[in-house]
């Protein structure tokens, strides 16, 4: 299900922008901004995909659900590229038509092809959340036989992804080109329809998750009770706090218990039992007013987290780059192998080849060495392989300005400044910019989705992952407010429709300042950030449990 769907997903990030461009007639700029815009959506929208599998649906419905919906936009954006009525005619085409000028998308046409594409980034939304938590369910993280395997489902899972990618990047890519845009929306539709069909296979034998309610709500709950607990006295020992007792641990057959930390201590009132001793009457509090320390502990988890994505957030700017300009660079190239002409919006493959290799190279060789003199299940920790990863993406972009450099260098060499024939430079002098990225994404993706999985509490699972998507959709967002405001404050440097006049390459170099600063940001977060401690009990319906007793 993850490789069908992201072949779909990837095909259309990696080419969108030259059909906004080249057959919906939007501008460079536009483009960009609207691609950027629309896989920031699809990644953002996961919040309410993980919200809705949490409290509602189990991670299998959900998935099944938005897979559904995500078909159906799919099929929209089918239908509009096969008809011409419904969208304007391509500017390369006005002149064969002898059309005086090029159309601008009519209103009704531009509402077709955003309900397409919503559609499509809402029902990718619900699949990202629920698909990585429901396949790392089948692993109990706290049995030692299970525990490396389900670091493993992690490496494996980009592993499928990336499969799906170059898939997306090759074939895909090349029937937009060659048989049309309606055929490779109708193969992304069947893909998807397809993924969905293997994943409804397993449904009996999958462990699925009991939705446990809204997790906003419980995290509200803690800061109410902890405000209206404000001026109550804070008990001098830690087990005199409200705790997860007998009776509410016999709800399940295993629960999880989170330990109390001292961070964020005012949090710590929201679990203060207030006295009754001189009372003549029982007040039981309500969950408003009273919260155990694991729901104060989910609390401070989450709030943990939040530093983390967002140092995170900046590398995916940059990736929103090279889907964007460094596609249209690679347009303006020698794209020609023995007479065969490469897409330009398949260069991807470069990194992503480079990541098929080095997945089971990282898995099977790296990990295990590491795990010998760390201890860890992962090898390292999820939040040291993300700040490689980090270094890796800033190390990207300086290459890619230097690359950009040279391309420029050519153009004015040649005289094809103005020249709308492919430079006499091979489109994969973008592969070296391309393949140094690919290995970041490798460490900072698994990193960030093994870390918010194994962090969050059992409640969260899929709201957790899809706020590691977030640090994509953010990036995304991001990307659309650095180009306006670099071109406003630079004067124009990507303001032309010519690249071969715009300044992309101090823009990389920007990028790759603004990167390492980020990476310092990163490494305070990093090492302020505390891991969570739980103990287990294990419950015996039919026995009473010493509450502190602990497996």
């Amino acid at each position: 299900m993850a490789s069908l769907e992201n072949m779909a997903f990837i095909s259309n990030a990696v080419s969108l922008f030259t059909y906004f461009h080249g057959y919906m007639n939007f501008s460079l700029t536009k483009s960009a901004t609207t691609l950027t815009n629309l896989m920031g959506t699809a990644f953002l929208l996961s919040l309410f995909g993980g919200f809705i599998s949490d409290t509602y649906l189990s991670r299998f419905k959900t998935s099944i659900l938005f897979g559904c919906i995500e078909a159906v936009g799919l099929a929209v954006l089918t239908v509009q590229a096969h008809f011409p009525q419904l969208r304007p005619i391509p500017c390369k085409d006005a002149a064969t038509l002898k059309s005086t000028q090029c159309e601008a998308i009519t209103r009704s046409q531009g509402a077709l092809l955003f309900a397409g594409l919503y559609l499509f980034a809402f029902g990718n939304s619900g699949v990202k959340a629920a698909l990585p938590s429901l396949g790392a369910d089948q692993f109990d993280e706290r049995n030692p036989l299970e525990a490396p395997k389900l670091a493993s489902f992690f490496n494996w899972l980009l592993f499928s992804i990336t499969t799906g990618a170059m898939l997306g990047v090759t074939f895909l890519v090349w029937i937009s080109t060659n048989q049309g845009w309606d055929w490779s929306f109708g193969v992304c539709t069947i893909a998807v329809t397809m993924g969905l069909l293997f994943l409804s296979m397993g449904r009996s034998i999958y462990r699925n998750n009991v939705p446990k309610g809204s997790p906003f709500v419980r995290i509200a709950q803690v800061f109410v009770a902890a405000i209206r607990n404000r001026n109550l006295p804070m008990p001098e020992l830690a087990d005199d706090l409200h705790q997860i007792r007998d009776k509410e641990a016999r709800k399940g057959n295993e629960i999880e218990i989170l330990e109390r930390t001292d961070q964020f201590k005012i949090l710590n009132r929201a679990a203060i039992v207030r006295s009754t001793e001189d009372s003549t009457t029982v007040i039981v509090p309500g969950p408003w007013r009273l919260c155990t320390v694991t729901q104060v502990e989910e609390t401070k988890i989450l709030i943990r987290m939040l530093p983390v994505i967002l140092s995170t957030v900046f590398m995916n700017t940059c990736l929103a780059q090279l889907q964007t300009f460094s596609i249209q660079q690679g347009t303006t190239m020698d794209r020609s192998i023995r007479g065969f002409q490469v897409p330009a919006a398949s260069i991807p493959f470069i990194p992503l080849f480079f990541m098929f290799v080095l997945i089971p190279v990282y898995e099977h060789v790296f990990v295990p060495i590491a795990r010998k003199f760390t201890g860890i299940p992962t090898g390292i920790r999820q939040l040291q392989r993300v700040g490689v990863g980090l270094v890796l993406s800033a190390i990207s972009m300086a290459v890619a300005g230097v690359i950009e450099t040279r391309r420029k260098s050519v153009a004015v060499k040649h005289n094809m400044v103005d020249s709308l024939e492919p430079l006499p430079i091979s489109v994969f002098w973008l592969g070296i910019q391309y393949a140094i990225f690919g290995m970041a994404d490798m460490f900072t993706l698994v990193g960030l989705l093994d870390f918010f999985y194994a962090e969050s509490s059992s409640g969260m699972k899929s709201l957790s992952t899809a706020i590691s998507w977030c640090s994509l959709a953010f990036g995304y967002y991001t990307s659309t407010v650095v180009v306006n405001v670099v071109n406003k404050v630079s004067g124009g440097w990507l303001a032309s429709n010519n690249l071969n006049r715009d300044n992309l390459n101090y823009f990389y170099w920007l990028l790759a300042g603004l990167s390492v600063a980020n990476f310092g940001v990163y490494l305070m977060c990093a090492s302020w950030y505390k891991y969570k401690k739980i103990d287990m009990k294990q419950v015996d319906a039919d026995s009473k449990v010493d509450p502190e007793e602990t497996v």
